[in-house]
């Protein structure tokens, strides 16, 4: 991943119950937000256009909130992440996983029209720019298993831990 190569990027770090994530926007909306661990990506401070820094700090809040407990869902932002069509179809199914709840690589599949596309799907889900606000962590093996995930599967538990899901097969 890297950040968008755009004049008008704005970005900041907020100190968070799982580490510093780091998020940035564009004019477009907001494009990235990055988990501690992605220290591969550079990320220089932007302060940005002021349409940029608004749909940052928007993010930042709506953020804050959700790690305050206060919310429950991200509407109302505008995103902007950048990927394929097919990364975007799935993304947007992703977004549709209600807070507690979560879904396997086959059943996000299902929903997009591509029964037989898990692969393609788990691919997708892992290059999501957007985590926490567009919910990977939502996403689980067909076993119930926590997979694979970009902020670390300490995170990932922690997230679903968070948002209510205990199912023993999680821990």
């Amino acid at each position: 991943m890297k950040l968008p190569d755009d004049d008008t990027l704005a970005t900041a770090t907020l100190d968070t119950p799982i580490g510093r994530l780091r998020v940035a926007a564009t004019d477009a909306g907001l494009a990235m937000v990055l988990f501690p661990n992605m220290k591969d990506v550079s990320f220089p401070k932007r302060e940005g256009s002021a349409r940029a820094r608004a749909h940052r700090d928007k993010a930042l809040k709506a953020l804050d909130l959700y790690f305050e407990g206060k919310k429950k869902d991200f509407g109302g932002l505008t995103l902007a992440a950048a990927g394929t069509d097919f990364q975007k179809n799935v993304w947007r199914a992703l977004a549709a996983i209600p807070f507690g709840e979560t879904r396997s690589y086959a059943e996000i599949a299902r929903a997009i029209g591509n029964p037989k596309g898990m692969r393609a799907v788990g691919l997708a889900n892992g290059r999501n720019p957007i985590p926490v606000i567009v919910p990977c962590h939502r996403v689980i093996g067909a076993d119930g298993s926590l997979t694979g995930f970009g902020g670390g599967l300490p995170t990932k538990k922690w997230l679903l831990e968070f948002e209510g899901i205990m199912s023993p097969r999680l821990l």
